[in-house]
């Protein structure tokens, strides 16, 4: 298993996130922090399980529709960062001259 830091985001793999999803640098690297801190097997990708640990989830009556939207497209029991923000960036709001393809009226229409 590699430590987070080999794990660590580079400022091109940043840059492709903003422009994919919109997030700002900021946003992402934050993002970033939190998911390393669900990956508990330190391998770079989340499992339902790892989702499920989080208290507000479990206890949410929705967490899990949630969770099953962040694996409606993933291939396999897991997902890696740039997937997960691929699914975040669906619940950003809508902004009049800042929509992206993955945050369009019709995507969040799309969302299970």
């Amino acid at each position: 298993m590699g430590n987070k830091s080999s794990l660590m985001l580079q400022p091109e793999e940043i840059a492709e996130i903003h422009q994919e999803t919109g997030f700002s640098p900021s946003q992402i690297e934050r993002l970033y922090s939190r998911f390393t801190n669900l990956d508990k097997t330190d391998n770079g990708t989340l499992s339902r399980e790892d989702f499920l640990r989080i208290p507000e989830l479990a206890i949410n009556p929705l967490g899990d529709r949630i969770v099953h939207a962040f694996f409606n497209e993933a291939y396999d029991d897991r997902i890696n960062f740039r997937q997960f923000m691929r699914v975040l960036s669906r619940f950003r709001p809508v902004k009049k001259n800042k929509e992206n393809k993955l945050n369009s009226r019709e995507e969040k229409l799309r969302c299970e």
